[in-house]
């Protein structure tokens, strides 16, 4: 098994990488945040579809909320709030979202281009980065920031690789 704090997986499709985001949903509590980070076209909506999924809500309803910046799904198990922040360039601007409120809600916030967000991230998130590596294969890294996640890292990793 690799470091408790990351894990790598390369999936080859985008059924892959939604069976990658409905493994991730089963080991969400309340308040998780989970940050996205990667290139344009690399699956960040995809897997946010595959943890909405997990979640009990579903996936046909969850698109990229560039031009909204925000949308909210009910989920049988929990609520997520889907952020995409491609479109915000100012902190000032990140602000006027005030996503900390969202961290108290008892869902699972998931932020796209979280890298815009450094300054009002919590102290413990998932971090997850795609990468391409080829049409059809992307590369992800699941990154525990903080205790809290490393035992969904481990997990993850267990599940994905079957052992």
């Amino acid at each position: 098994m690799s470091n408790p704090l990351s894990f790598v997986i390369t999936t080859d499709s985008a059924e892959h990488t939604l069976s990658l985001g409905r493994v991730i949903a089963r080991f969400l509590k309340p308040n998780t945040v989970i940050c996205l980070s990667g290139q344009l076209g690399t699956g960040k909506t995809t897997l946010v579809k595959g943890i909405a999924a997990g979640l009990g809500i579903n996936s046909d309803n969850v698109n990229s909320p560039s031009y909204m910046l925000i949308k909210e799904y009910n989920g049988k198990k929990l609520p997520l709030f889907h952020f995409d922040l491609y479109r915000i360039d100012h902190n000032q601007h990140i602000a006027y979202l005030e996503i900390d409120d969202y961290f108290k809600r008892n869902g699972v916030l998931v932020i796209e281009w979280a890298e815009k967000a450094n300054f009002f991230l919590p102290e413990e998130y998932l971090q997850v980065n795609i990468r391409f590596k080829s049409i059809n294969k992307r590369i992800f890294r699941l990154s525990a920031k903080g205790r809290l996640f490393q035992n969904i890292v481990c997990q993850v990793e267990k599940k994905m690789r079957g052992i």
